[in-house]
């Protein structure tokens, strides 16, 4: 287990999470429970703006990126926290709202933002859109113009750097759906297009390589070649950016083949990219541009557990044994998806030794169903708490009701206290939205 003040085994060998017992959450709050250490998060929110204020004057804004885990206690955190948000949808932008987040530290993606949700956008005072087709800046140029405002932009960028990650979540290759290349003088000729319309400010540009990167190296050749495109731009233009978003994608631990990473490890990765930017910003005798940061998953990525309650066990002698959950691919889908890895243990009996190595799987009626495969713990019953390690990001925000499932509740622990962030689901909230049609009524 990758260790923190935050998240050991007690003197009862319970697993303990923000000084909660594991076990007395699934008890008081029932299985499955999305649990989030509050403690974790703020610290590392803390450690990218304070290494921002030290080691860039304060020239810049962390942005916490949404998708990894949206509701409105996580905006409310971010908010007291002094950070900005980005966000990937409208849903997105009206949950940060509803929390009371101020729109002006908003920053919004997409590669085919809806009609809908950039009217909605520019209405509510959206700080920044960052722009990824000409379609979108012409769309935009219009809302603007007929509010008679003038609306931010980025211009999402390619820089053709290839981080070591999952390709299903590599978004920097010359043929991703994202941003305009920097190699092939498209991001270029985006350039011009925004600079002619009359209702946009272009303040610059933004790039993200991919997720779950280890390598400073990716970041800071990232950053390089961006800096470098902006004072090609400057040359060629005249236009001098003056903010660049260099994205998120640090990495996090999910099992003991990543590296388990300190606060001042994350630091140092921000210091190395700082520290190309300014460089790059005196060879070409550019003004230092603000700086923006989007992480998601190493914000909330392990400050999240989820609990299950242990059902059916089935053995099939020589093959495989599966331990089966009351949670499944509903509440976690990345197995599915990605073959994603994750550390498992008994948080009841998290104090023991491995003795065998299983497969959890899920309650779905699909085969695919399962959370971790071949993973250690020792012999399981049923009833036993089952904790699954590193499950903040990207897995609430993946839920769905498949098979009419329960999307678990989301509890926030703080000081051994939890409370919940999100409520659990109803048979009436899973039926709230069909429609019987009066012919089918008798």
């Amino acid at each position: 287990m990758n260790e923190r003040e935050t998240l050991k085994i007690n003197g009862l060998g319970h697993l303990e999470i923000g000084g909660a017992d594991a076990v007395d959450l699934a008890k008081k709050f029932g299985t499955p429970l999305y649990v989030f250490d509050e403690a974790h998060i703020r610290n590392m929110m803390r450690v990218y703006k304070k290494t921002i204020d030290e080691e860039y004057d304060g020239n810049g804004l962390v942005l916490y990126a949404s998708k990894a885990f949206s509701c409105k206690a996580i905006y409310a955190i971010a908010n007291e926290e002094s950070v900005g948000v980005d966000v990937v949808s409208g849903g997105e932008f009206y949950t940060a709202l509803s929390a009371g987040f101020p729109a002006d530290k908003i920053y919004m993606h997409g590669n085919n933002k809806l009609l809908r949700e950039l009217e909605f956008a520019v209405d509510n005072g959206i700080g920044n859109i960052v722009v990824d087709s000409y379609s979108e800046a012409d769309v935009l140029d219009e809302l603007a113009g007929k509010r008679g405002i003038k609306q931010n932009v980025l211009i999402r960028t390619n820089p053709g750097v290839e981080a070591h990650t999952h390709a299903f979540v590599q978004t920097a290759r010359t043929d991703s759906k994202f941003g305009f290349s920097i190699n092939d003088g498209a991001a270029e000729e985006m350039t011009k297009h925004i600079l002619s319309k009359k209702n946009l400010v272009l303040k610059g540009y933004h790039c993200h390589i991919g997720s779950q990167i280890f390598e400073k190296q990716s970041f800071v050749l990232a950053a390089e070649k961006v800096m470098d495109f902006i004072a090609k731009m400057k040359k060629s233009s005249g236009f001098e950016a003056t903010e660049l978003n260099i994205g998120g994608g640090f990495g996090v631990w999910y099992t003991d083949e990543d590296p388990k990473l300190k606060l001042s490890d994350y630091a140092d990765y921000l210091k190395a990219l700082i520290g190309a930017v300014k460089s790059k910003a005196k060879e070409h005798k550019l003004n230092n541009p603000y700086l923006l940061i989007e992480p998601g998953r190493s914000i909330v990525g392990e400050a999240g557990i989820t609990l299950y309650t242990v059902g059916a066990i089935k053995d099939i002698p020589g093959i495989k044994k599966y331990v089966a959950i009351d949670g499944g691919m509903f509440d976690n889908p990345r197995y599915a998806l990605y073959q994603s890895k994750y550390t498992v243990l008994l948080a009841d009996r998290a104090n023991e030794k491995n003795t065998e190595r299983v497969t959890i799987a899920g309650k779905c009626c699909e085969s695919g169903d399962v959370i971790a495969v071949d993973v250690p713990l020792p012999e399981a019953k049923t009833g036993n708490i089952l904790a699954v390690l590193t499950t903040g990001a990207y897995n609430y925000s993946m839920a769905s009701n498949y098979n009419r499932n329960f999307i678990p509740a989301a509890v926030l622990v703080k000081d051994g206290k939890a409370e919940y962030i999100v409520k659990p689901q109803t048979y009436e909230d899973i039926v709230r939205n069909d429609v019987l049609p009066e012919r089918f009524k008798k």
